[in-house]
């Protein structure tokens, strides 16, 4: 017997343009959900325990998000323009 699909709330999420890695962007989006934190701070998830938010799902679901916009992190990565990695090895 087949199980019923689980509604995700990735599947309604509007996707950002930046995004490089959709799949990795709405499981993170997915787990973000999951552990909002409630009125009181603390997160509601069962594998949290009731922990102050933000709990180290969360932390990490919002790094994910993070790197699978790909646009944004890459400038970040580029070389400074001039010297090249041969000319610092070279130096070195």
């Amino acid at each position: 017997m087949l199980e019923p699909t689980r509604f995700r709330s990735s599947q309604d999420a509007v996707l950002p343009d930046d995004v490089t890695d959709p799949l990795l962007w709405r499981a993170a989006y997915d787990v973000a959900v999951a552990h909002q934190p409630d009125a009181t701070g603390r997160c509601p998830s069962l594998l949290c325990a009731g922990r102050n938010a933000p709990c180290e799902p969360m932390v990490n679901a919002r790094r994910a998000m993070r790197l699978a916009r790909g646009g944004a992190r890459r400038a970040e990565f580029r070389e400074t323009p001039g010297r090249s990695a041969r000319d610092r090895r070279r130096a070195a």
